[in-house]
Formats: structure tokens, sequence, C-alpha cells
């Protein structure tokens, strides 16, 4: 089964799609010319999603409750291995990867070339977190008790977030493990997505007009965003 056959959540298939068919999570920014950058998340795209509970994948809100990310080999070998010491399994290190709901990262576990196979590697260059990550970056992978683990989809409880106005960033941190959907290959998943398509209600609203195309709309409504934050901070400072 190819990306183009798996089952689609209908909040994704609603996004804006790439010149190959492949719709365009709403965090992923655009170019001077418009075009998607895959490699990157858009700070401006994130801390919208951040601030308003919107899945990073397809926009649309999400409901309280647990919120998922995929997470590769050497996070998910030390989630697994909390779990069984019997520790709170948190993933307390800030990550720059924002959370989504469950059906949207089953789908992008499969869908996303750096997600989909421990041996992807970056097709592009990228600063994250501080960190330089090179076009051909592997994302990894480990083995547990004999099993390839390639990475798994993540549910955690609550999360939290800061930006960090220098850098430009969103870091997230996540608290309270409650699912832990190993994979090999990101194709593992796709019998759960298929199953979690079935089960679930539709979608509740729609991504909106600026976490679609235009970047420069993203940018003046995360700026608007920031400013009522920093007013509200200031009059709770002066209460």
């Amino acid at each position: 089964m190819t990306p183009r056959e798996t089952p689609v959540p209908p909040a994704i298939a609603a996004l804006p799609h790439d010149p190959r068919g492949y719709p365009i999570p709403a965090i992923t920014p655009r170019d001077a010319e418009g075009n998607p950058t895959f490699a990157i998340t858009g700070a401006a795209r994130t801390l919208i999603c951040a601030i308003e509970r919107r899945c990073s994948i397809c926009g649309t809100p999400m409901a309280p409750g647990p919120v998922y990310r995929v997470i590769a080999a050497a996070e998910t070998e030390a989630l697994t291995a909390a779990h069984k010491a019997g520790q709170t399994a948190t993933n307390k290190a800030p990550s720059p990867e924002p959370p989504g709901h469950r059906a949207c990262m089953l789908f992008a576990a499969f869908t996303c070339p750096f997600l989909a196979r421990p041996n992807a590697r970056r097709g592009q260059d990228a600063d994250v977190m501080g960190s330089a990550l090179t076009r051909g970056t592997a994302r990894g992978s480990s083995t547990e008790s004999g099993t390839e683990i390639g990475g798994a989809v993540a549910g955690f409880a609550d999360y939290e977030f800061r930006y960090t106005p220098g850098s430009n960033q969103v870091a997230f941190v996540f608290t309270g493990l409650t699912e832990l959907r190993t994979h090999q290959l990101g194709a593992d998943q796709v019998p759960e997505l298929i199953k979690a398509l079935t089960d679930a209600e539709p979608p509740v609203g729609t991504c909106p007009p600026y976490l679609l195309d235009d970047e420069d709309a993203a940018a003046a409504y995360a700026g608007a965003l920031l400013k009522e934050a920093m007013a509200r901070s200031r009059n709770a400072g002066g209460a």
C-alpha cells in the first residue's frame, strides 16, 4: 500500500496539496515562491496550533484529552523502559515537534518520508532547537529484545509549550503517557489507522485560512496572538 492508497482522515484530505498530490500539514511553512518546505516546521504556524490547541497536521481543534505525536526510536525505548520500571513515563525533553490528533499522527507515521522509516534521512538542512540538522541526517533506529524499533505513535495526557522570541522557536514538553504504539516502519500503523478512521467522529471545524497557503497570514495571526498573550500577562501582573 502506498501513501496515496492509504485511507486519509477527512480533515487532512481537505488541506492544500502539493503538485504530487500530497497533503501539506498545517505547520509546514511556504517559501518566498509559495512552495511548501516540508523539511522544517513553521514557528508562526506551530505557535498558533499550540495556543489554539489545534492539530499540527490538519489544523482543526483538538478536543480535551490526550494528544499524540510520532516519536523516534530512542524516545520510544526510553518511554518503554520507564513504563516497565513502574516509573511515570513522560517526555520531558523539550521537542520542536507539536502534537496532533491520533488518526492524523497514525497517518503521518506512514506518509511522512522522514517519519516512515528509521533509516530515512533529511532532504534539506534545518535548525531545530539550536541544533543544526544537516541534509542527510538519519532519524535512527534501535533494537530491544531482538526486535528492531523504528519509532512509535505516542499519546500524552497533556502538553506545555514555550516560545523563545530570540530564536523564534516553539518547544513542547509532554507528560502522562497514555499510549505507545511501536513500529519498525511507519506502514505498521496502517491497520490501526483504518480502525481509527472507522470509529472516528466527524472532524470539528476546518483548518482556518491563516494555516493554509498564505505564509504572511500565518505570521500576522501569530503576531496578534503573541500581543494578546503579552497583554494578558501584564494585566495579570498588575492585578
